[in-house]
């Protein structure tokens, strides 16, 4: 069967946003389902598949048939020496991620999506939220998207990552785009990123990572932050997922955000993580 003739079984989220993939094995797959997963993954923007036998070896692999690999973060180390791709996110290390980011934004070359899975979840709690950067950028008002197209923002991973890279890695991160991380300097990115598959436009900047807009005065700055945030995390605009042993999540990095509940107490929540590498971002016109 060719991939053209592929047609997975999807339960949509939403109405443009999100999907539970049905009927597939990620261990298991073909060639052709990994085309039609990624074609979905570009259409629906983050994926659910239940029931899954991944480990980290699976994932692993599940990412190399989908992409290029990072390593597991520009900065913090893989899960253990065999996996340097996979990326834990354990509770018990301060593996929260409880505020709306888009991964490792604050790199020239963010990741093109990310492949999570569950590893050990809390008894209640946990869930995860993504966010249709597309669809909010849609559904701004025209004029206020005229005035973000034009825009570039800075975006600094140092106040989340400064004393891990200084303190935890002796100042020595991982090799990113073929460099060894030693400082986090601030990049610069569109405000508004046109998606390279689609040509479709999204909001680009997140509360995480995204520092102030460039050419702006600060108030004007966090004014039209403060608009671009509360408008990308409107409800009709989200997709909750509510995690069970065994799930798989992947999502496009370059037209989503996501923010995970810190809502367990102290039960511990473990969720290992894998990014593909990405393009340079780029807005609708050329950024000054």
């Amino acid at each position: 069967m060719t991939a053209a003739l592929v047609r997975l079984e999807l339960e949509p989220l939403g109405p443009h946003f999100g999907a539970v993939v049905h009927g597939l094995d990620l261990a298991a797959a073909s060639d052709d389902d990994l085309v039609a997963l990624r074609a979905a993954l570009v259409d629906r923007k983050v994926l659910f598949v239940r029931d899954q036998r991944l480990d980290d070896d699976g994932q692993v692999e599940l990412g190399r048939r989908l992409g290029e690999l990072t390593a597991s973060h520009p900065v913090v180390g893989g899960v253990d020496e065999a996996h340097p791709e996979v990326y834990a996110l354990d509770s018990a290390d301060n593996g929260f991620a409880d505020v709306w980011h888009t991964d490792v934004t604050f790199m020239k070359r963010p990741p093109l999506g990310s492949i999570l899975r569950a590893v050990t979840l809390p008894p209640t709690g946990g869930d995860t939220n993504w966010a249709d950067a597309q669809l909010a950028y849609d559904s701004l008002a025209p004029g206020v998207q005229r005035l973000v197209d034009g825009l570039t923002a800075v975006h600094d991973g140092t106040r989340e990552f400064g004393y891990y890279l200084a303190q935890r890695r002796g100042g020595k991160g991982n090799v990113w785009d073929g460099e060894t991380v030693t400082r986090l300097d601030p990049v610069e990115h569109p405000v508004i990123r046109v998606h390279p598959e689609t040509g479709r436009k999204g909001i680009f900047v997140n509360p995480g990572f995204t520092s102030h807009i460039v050419g702006v005065s600060e108030f004007e700055s966090r004014a039209l932050l403060d608009l671009l945030y509360a408008h990308l995390t409107k409800p009709e605009h989200i997709v909750r997922h509510r995690w069970r042993a065994g799930d798989v999540a992947l999502w496009d990095n370059r037209s989503t955000a996501h923010y995970a509940n810190r809502d367990y107490g102290t039960e511990r929540r473990v969720m290992h993580r894998i990014t593909l590498r990405g393009d340079v971002p780029r807005g609708p016109q050329p950024v000054r």
